[in-house]
Formats: C-alpha cells, structure tokens, sequence
C-alpha cells in the first residue's frame, strides 16, 4: 500500500520544491497549489498541479480531496503592490478552512524563528498572526520555525556570493557581530516531513548545527569562491542605500529596512537545540563552484 496523498503549496518554489522531491521519494502522491503552472519544470511531470486560488474556494477544497496532510510553505518575504502579509494571512486562512471542508486531517506549516506578536518589524508579526490561525483551524497542526534557510540557488547565500564576485567592496550592517544559524533547506524539508508522521500540537525550531556571527558567515563566503571583495562595516542606513543602488541593477528589491532590523537582532538563531544536519561550513566549499554565477530573483519567484 502506497504512502497518503500530499499537499504543498509552492512546489516550484525554494523551500516547497525540497519538501515535494522528499515526499516523492518516500512515495507519497504530491498535490501542490502554486500560482505557477510549472511549465516546462521537470517538476512538474511527477506531481498534480492545481492553481493556488483563495478566490476559488470550492477549488481549493476539490484540489484537496483525498488529501490526508497538507505543508504549507507560502508566504511573501517582502509586501509589493497589492502582495501584503495581512492578505497573505487571509489567503492562508481561506485555505487552511478549505483544507478542513475538504477532510486533510493535518496541517504542517512553515513559519520563521522567533516569530512573535510583539516583534519589532511587520515580517515576524504577520508569521506570528499566522501561526494563531494555523492554532484554531480545526487541524492537527505543527509549525516548523526555520532559521536562516540556504542551498543550492537560495536568495542571500547565492546573492552574497554574486555580490562578493563582482563588488569590489562589500558593506555589511554595524560589525556584523549578530549571530545567524544556517540551516539547509534540505534539513528543513526532512524536519517537516519527520513532522508529518509525529505527533501534533508542536512547534519546532528547525535549526542548523552551526552558529556564527555574520560576520564570520560572510567571510566564509568571501573564502569559498575565493573572492578579493573588501568587506567593510557600515551604518544600516547606507547598507540599505547601496543595496536599493545594486537593486536597480538587478531589477529585483535585495535588502529590506526590516531585515536588516530582523539580521542585526540575531532573530536568525535560535535558543532550541540544533535538528538540521547539514554544516554549512562543509557545505559552501563543497558548493563553491555553482555560488553566485546567476543572481537569484525574488521578485521572480513570489510575484510573478
């Protein structure tokens, strides 16, 4: 007898696409929601593609039948035109109802570490508004809270390496001495799948091995593709400046006012003991070759 049938949303995305090639190959049927066709991704040959339309509530709740878990990994890293994290927590909720009336038994819902009602920047709140919502959707439930999630063409790994390329100079927020905690999307994708088949009502930091500062992490980008980038500390404020002049460049939006609040707060780590495996200390080595060659599109990946 083969494995229930699946949902994820996002499968064409970073971490949804991790998540669905795991699940294929434990042998469950993957259904993905995703506002992308998939055409022409090799992706999408193995899996059900149906659009993710909170308009259509009857079609979220028909493309769900037979469903007996569901991974949701949508979100927006940023708000744009009309993209908002309080509409983003609307469609959630429209679809987390739509997964009740069509029988899922359980959601597994990916959200951020630390997330909280209380934090300083829009980001964390909204995660933490929807993680309340995930809660009282009638579900089994639980969150995986992600640190900062890398792997092979991820957004701030890939884009450093990119910038670390070709700048000559490379500014980084204060002394960059706030902590982050790596975690390979691979990790994450295993840590919610291993989910899917425990017990519910959890909520589970999904952290990588290896804490470090920022600054350290740079340069052991810097180091791995052998980059003679200078890297300097700056004020935020002209961080922020020179990354919205590169973002003309690259036609995408490469650092936010509030992440820049959210990585020098050391948000990006966490308090629980580590449950990825992957050590990006092996891994940037071991990936040099590949990092930084293309810029990796947010823009093209959320909003299009």
């Amino acid at each position: 007898m083969g494995q229930p049938r699946v949902a994820v949303t996002g499968a064409f995305g970073f971490t949804g696409r991790a998540l669905t090639e795991r699940l294929l190959a434990a042998g469950h049927e993957v259904v993905t929601l995703s506002r992308r066709s998939g055409a022409g991704d090799p992706l999408a040959e193995r899996i059900v593609v149906r659009p993710f339309d909170t308009a259509d509530a009857d079609g979220l709740v028909a493309s769900l039948a037979g469903v007996e878990t569901l991974f949701n990994t949508y979100w927006l890293r940023f708000p744009r035109g009309t993209s908002t994290f309080e509409g983003a927590v609307a469609r959630s909720a429209t679809l987390l109802a739509a997964a009740r009336a069509a029988g899922v038994k359980r959601v597994i819902h990916v959200s951020v570490v630390n997330a909280s009602a209380n934090s300083d920047t829009p980001y964390v709140r909204a995660k933490a508004a929807l993680e309340a919502v995930v809660r009282s959707s009638g579900l089994e439930w639980v969150i995986i809270r992600p640190t900062l999630t890398y792997g092979p063409k991820d957004i701030l790994i890939n884009n450093l390496a990119w910038a670390l390329r070709r700048l000559p100079v490379y500014g980084i927020p204060g002394l960059g001495r706030y902590t982050v905690q790596p975690v390979h999307v691979d990790d994450v994708a295993r840590i919610c799948v291993e989910a899917g088949a425990g017990p519910s009502g959890l909520i589970l930091d999904a952290a990588g091995p290896e804490t470090m500062s920022y600054r350290e992490l740079v340069d052991r980008v810097r180091a791995a593709i052998g980059s003679r980038s200078l890297v300097v500390p700056l004020p935020g404020v002209v961080v922020l400046a020179a990354a919205r002049v590169l973002g003309l460049l690259v036609r995408d939006v490469v650092l936010t006012r509030d992440e820049i609040r959210e990585l020098t707060s050391s948000l990006l780590a966490s308090n629980d003991p580590p449950r990825g495996e992957i050590r990006i200390s092996e891994w940037l080595p071991a990936n040099a070759a590949q990092l930084g060659r293309q810029w990796s599109s947010e823009l093209d990946r959320n909003y299009r």
